[in-house]
């Protein structure tokens, strides 16, 4: 493996499900590549991040994919280090990765109830959590 799994900062969680996220489709787009990118550089979580961290983690999440329970594998890294009040964190994150695109497939979707469901979400909160994404990256549409 060529990311260091044993070391991964909360931050690096943070970043891993949002990759997980964007590969869940097996279709890495532009969108979702610059949605993580304006995360790590704007959030507050993120204001001590080494952005060349990005690199390392997603080789760690593109090693773990390729293996047959890769998936579960990045669960358990994830429980193991990221503290369990920034749980709701990563679904938002997840669920801003799935919407910066516009559109949300089957893959993607079944990915956020694995994360919902291994970070233990809520339901309810889930539930706003996605509201939310949907509402940050909501488009006009003029049908005239």
């Amino acid at each position: 493996m060529n990311g260091i799994p044993h070391s991964l900062t909360p931050q690096d969680c943070l970043v891993a499900v949002m990759i997980a996220q964007s590969l869940s489709d097996e279709n890495i787009r532009t969108a979702e590549l610059v949605t993580i990118e304006n995360i790590v550089n704007h959030l507050p979580i993120f204001a001590d991040y080494d952005p060349d961290r990005i690199k390392i983690v997603s080789s760690t999440v593109f090693d773990l994919f390729a293996e047959e329970d890769g998936l579960d594998a990045l669960f358990g890294l994830i429980r193991d280090n990221l503290p369990d009040y920034l749980h709701e964190t990563a679904y938002a994150l997840a669920c801003d990765v799935a919407a910066a695109d516009g559109h949300t497939g089957e893959a993607e979707l079944r990915l956020l109830e694995e994360i919902r469901y291994e970070l233990n979400i809520n339901r309810l909160h889930g539930a706003a959590i996605e509201r939310g994404a949907r509402a940050r990256y909501m488009t006009l549409h003029l049908d005239a």
